[in-house]
């Protein structure tokens, strides 16, 4: 995705969190147990306020996240975190240096993306606390959703840090998984004992996988992320999930130690 597309869909997603949120901050989320709407945007903010930091000093914060941030109320704190993120994001070119989780690409493009994609989910997770109707997700933004949260999350994830996943993987025996777009991408994933490799694949090529995951790419997303709807008992699942049972436990054990 470009760069004004990223940018343009991480405002409209701030602007939907602090509209959804802002309506009652003692909600419990139940996409994230434990918090309120108020701890969700609190963390919204301080994710905001972590990247735009590390930006500006070309290293990450320590510690974080610093004490008097929880002086301030959390609508004000994320207004402000959105206003210094964005104000960095201006300052600097894509391939800006900037230090990063992942270390094939320390460029602020990285953080762009990251922040889009932080703040999709995010809005969902207050749309289902305050139980309004979850807004559109652009197709563009959820496939490249489900790209990063399979190849940065999963694959890089898995390979950077092996100790996270021996319980996800102890059992792993080169199991595969086809997640497909409809009408669109499709990524192969092999989960094996050390490590889990995601790759592009043509669709065509998928019909061996043990498993597949497949619906539109906005469904797609919200399943990988685990914050579907509640389902109600006369709809049709908008994700279609089947083949090995082992093989889509195993996978959903992955995705649960790789994005929480």
């Amino acid at each position: 995705m470009e760069r004004s597309r990223l940018l343009e869909c991480l405002a409209d997603d701030y602007l939907r969190l602090r509209t959804v949120a802002g309506r009652d901050l003692a909600a419990p989320v139940p996409s994230c147990p434990d918090w309120t709407t108020a701890d969700l945007v609190r963390h919204v903010a301080e994710v905001y306020l972590h990247k735009a930091m590390t930006m500006r000093a070309a290293a990450f914060p320590d510690p974080w996240p610093p004490e008097h941030l929880a002086a301030e109320e959390p609508v004000d704190l994320l207004d402000r975190a959105y206003g210094e993120l964005i104000d960095e994001f201006a300052r600097r070119s894509d391939g800006d240096a900037t230090p990063t989780w992942h270390k094939p690409d320390q460029t602020v493009r990285f953080w762009i993306r990251r922040m889009a994609q932080e703040s999709v989910i995010h809005r969902i997770d207050a749309e289902l606390a305050l139980e309004v109707q979850v807004a559109p997700v652009p197709d563009d933004l959820a496939v490249d959703g489900i790209d990063e949260v399979l190849k940065l999350f999963v694959d890089y994830g898995t390979h950077a840090w092996p100790g996270e996943f021996t319980t996800a993987l102890g059992a792993a025996k080169g199991r595969t998984l086809a997640v497909r777009v409809t009408d669109g991408r499709a990524w192969l994933v092999r989960t094996d004992p050390d490590a889990v490799t995601v790759t592009d694949a043509a669709p065509s090529a998928l019909s061996e996988a043990d498993a597949l995951v497949r619906g539109a790419p906005a469904p797609v997303l919200r399943w990988l992320w685990a914050r579907e709807s509640v389902p109600t008992a006369d709809a049709q699942p908008p994700v279609t999930v089947e083949g090995d049972e082992e093989a889509l436990r195993e996978f959903r054990s992955v995705l649960v130690a790789s994005t929480q």
